[in-house]
């Protein structure tokens, strides 16, 4: 396992996988980092409802995966 300090500060996430290679009797872990997307929060003009907003270029998330990502939701 990984400290928290460490995974943090190299940006690691939970589920996060690796290339592993041994180097002069050394595991080498290498991230394998998924591309990560910013994403803002705002309230939409017409409904005043909150929207979330992701940079150009993130996938459209569809319907099955937003009900998957909110069944672990509080």
């Amino acid at each position: 396992m990984v400290p928290g300090a460490l995974r943090s500060r190299l940006g690691l996430h939970p589920g996060d996988e690796f290339f592993i290679k041994l180097d002069n009797g050394s595991i080498v872990l290498t991230p394998l980092a998924p591309q990560r997307y910013s994403v803002t929060i705002g309230i939409d003009a017409a409904t005043n409802m909150p929207v979330a907003t992701a940079e150009r270029g993130a996938p459209i998330l569809t319907s099955e995966q937003v009900a998957e990502l909110l069944t672990d939701f509080p």
